[in-house]
């Protein structure tokens, strides 16, 4: 979670949670500290999700009682918060506002728009935050996949152009960005299930996170090409899916 101040106004960007590492015993979860978001909370214009993964969206049930402010993200994304609200029984008293990429929205001194970024995950997205001092750019978790699963890669054409409008911050996260090479394609991970789903005699089990919906759909048109039959199976897998599909028609 990051938020972003100016005078009497405050954006919130993500709000995730951890796993907890080995020294924290009878942990479950761990989320951010938000003492300060709930004695500012007439200052909170609203929460900005960049995608929904656990570590973005996660910890959204435990806020949203103690913030009543509007949560912003893209369609699938907000999909998934649904699926995360509904399982805590907080979606009723919700404020969600899907944002196509490219529109921009106003909350208070702030105005931001988003831009696409290739993940993991789809419709994963950046924040270009217009503030009074400059323009803030929160780059999401992102991967330079020229060939993503879902045929959407990093808008480098609109960094490009807000590089060339002076841009006063960046903030940038990309996981094992210090370790020299690059990741392999998600093309790639497709092809080799499709090989062993192909070769396999009998049953095959893929185990994946359950936001992990282009994984999902890979497993699935592999599946179909080679005549096997397809068994979601545990809750959030089965929510998630589900909320795909109901997206998709």
């Amino acid at each position: 979670m990051i938020l972003i101040e100016y005078e009497n106004d405050i954006v919130v960007i993500d709000s995730g949670l951890m796993f907890p590492s080995e020294e924290l015993l009878g942990i479950d979860l761990v989320i951010p500290d938000i003492s300060y978001l709930v004695e500012n909370k007439d200052k909170v214009r609203g929460i900005i999700i960049t995608h929904g993964h656990e570590d973005h969206i996660g910890a959204l049930p435990y806020v949203l009682p103690q913030l009543d402010v509007p949560v912003y993200a893209t369609r699938l994304t907000q999909g998934l918060v649904s699926v995360k609200l509904k399982e805590a029984k907080v979606l009723s008293s919700a404020k969600l506002e899907t944002v196509p990429i490219g529109t921009q929205v106003n909350l208070g001194k702030f105005r931001f728009e988003f831009f696409s970024v290739c993940h993991s995950i789809p419709d994963s997205v950046g924040v270009i935050l217009y503030t009074p001092v400059g323009t803030v750019v929160h780059s999401g978790d992102f991967k330079l996949d020229y060939t993503p699963v879902d045929g959407k890669p990093t808008d480098l054409s609109r960094l490009a152009q807000l590089g060339s409008q002076n841009v006063l911050c960046l903030l940038s996260d990309s996981t094992y960005a210090e370790l020299p090479g690059y990741t392999p394609s998600e093309k790639l991970v497709g092809e080799t299930l499709d090989r062993v789903i192909s070769q396999a005699p009998g049953r095959v089990i893929i185990a994946t996170f359950a936001s992990l919906i282009s994984r999902i759909q890979q497993v699935i048109d592999s599946a179909a090409k080679h005549g096997k039959r397809v068994v979601i199976t545990g809750h959030s897998m089965e929510n998630t899916s589900r909320m795909a599909m109901d997206l998709a028609t």
